[in-house]
């Protein structure tokens, strides 16, 4: 969208699927290796000559944390306390998660959340609430964005689609699975200075290189014969921003519901196609959202395929029982999961969020927008949600969550809890 819209991110770990490329995986020539791995080298940046990165959290004195009120009632926060207690029972217990300047081990973060569980259950009061995590709780707040600190909130949701297990002059718009020649390399198999990072690709020959982005995906047949489809869809606009989404739910014409969710990309570079529709003067910039991205294309159909290639980025899904399902593998509550960047803060933690949301009338329509904040849970990422100035709220599925996913565009504050030592 404009930088509300994002594409998910995959699971912590590659999917079973992914062929995840060893170093003894391939037979490769001493030329062909000495190439990889300057390609390598060339995409950290030359990161061993950077000087050290700040640090994306900060610990907050307890007279300077802020007064924690939650808009929402308690049953949302409760479930997803318990998705996040699903994963981290699943950590081996020597790990850690980084918080800012501090190190916890996994069973710590666990007590962390399960002392907050067992308070938050009686529904205590603001007042109480403040007084209890003054003193029981050490608070970090994000760095955010230079130079005030502060962090951009956008949101996500789960979209509804038309579609059909045949293809027809209807549904005519795939919704492919991971295909069989994608390529994933785990650059820490090379170098520990590359943990945590990996290129998607295919092999050509004895070549990786870059897999095929979205306009020869859509226009060609390089896929087709390499992915299964999940369902064909009527619209193709709808399948790109189930693309940004990450999760939808398809309506099938013979009855059945079928869950989509995220399982790779093809490796291409996210580009806003809002950013492009801003620059080239197509809708004005205080005008920018989801929905009125979706009013220009409805308008100029001529130019929906050229405006959509303009993002390469494609991803391909999985089937689930249910959904959506987050980026640690559990799944999403409405208003209480966020994404943020899975690189520099915890996964599963505890976050309290301050911002605005839109009030709507019985027709959907933004009247204004009030401050809110509420407690939620990091469980999910994106490929758009990139360093601490950046959270995306997951508001779940609906006519508000889509208005409310479309247009926010605010600034606010994020904190992580953590139970002191």
């Amino acid at each position: 969208m404009n930088s509300a819209l994002r594409p998910q991110s995959s699971d912590l770990s590659p999917p079973p699927s992914v062929f995840s490329l060893q170093p003894s995986a391939f037979n490769l020539q001493p030329s062909a290796l000495i190439t990889l791995l300057c390609l390598l080298f060339c995409l950290s940046g030359c990161s061993l000559f950077k000087p050290s990165e700040p640090t994306p959290m900060i610990r907050l004195q307890p007279s300077d944390y802020p007064v924690f009120q939650d808009d929402l009632n308690g049953d949302g926060l409760l479930a997803g306390i318990e998705n996040s207690l699903t994963y981290l029972h699943k950590l081996a217990s020597g790990e850690t998660l980084v918080f800012g300047p501090d190190s916890y081990p996994v069973s710590h973060v666990i007590e962390s959340l399960k002392v907050f569980r067992d308070f938050m259950t009686d529904n205590p009061s603001a007042q109480a609430i403040s007084r209890f995590i003054s003193d029981r709780y050490r608070v970090y707040r994000s760095a955010g964005r230079e130079p005030d600190g502060r962090v951009l909130f956008t949101g996500y949701y789960e979209p509804f689609l038309r579609g059909s297990l045949n293809p027809d002059d209807r549904y005519a718009y795939p919704v492919y699975e991971i295909p069989d020649d994608l390529v994933t390399v785990d650059l820490a198999l090379f170098s520990d200075k590359f943990k945590g990072e990996k290129i998607t690709g295919r092999l050509s020959g004895k070549t990786v290189v870059p897999y095929w982005d979205r306009n020869e995906i859509e226009n060609s047949d390089v896929v087709r014969k390499k992915a299964r489809v999940l369902a064909w869809v009527d619209d193709p606009v709808d399948l790109f921003f189930l693309h940004i989404q990450g999760s939808g739910k398809i309506l099938l014409d013979t009855g059945p519901v079928v869950n989509v969710h995220y399982h790779a990309s093809n490796g291409r570079p996210y580009r806003s196609i809002g950013t492009l529709l801003i620059e080239k003067g197509m809708i004005p910039k205080p005008e920018m959202s989801m929905q009125r991205i979706r009013e220009y294309l409805k308008a100029h159909p001529d130019q929906v395929a050229e405006i959509l290639n303009y993002n390469p980025s494609y991803v391909f899904f999985k089937e689930e029982p249910d959904g959506p399902i987050g980026s640690i593998g559990v799944p999403l509550t409405p208003g209480r999961s966020v994404a943020v960047d899975r690189r520099i803060f915890p996964p599963t933690s505890l976050v309290f969020i301050q911002t605005q949301k839109p009030v709507v009338d019985q027709d959907q329509h933004i009247t204004s927008w009030e401050s809110f904040s509420r407690f939620a849970l990091n469980q999910d990422t994106g490929g758009a949600i990139v360093g601490p100035g950046r959270t995306d709220i997951f508001w779940g599925n609906g006519p508000y969550a889509e208005v409310a996913a479309g247009h926010l565009q605010h600034a606010g504050n994020l904190y992580f809890l953590v139970l002191k030592p």
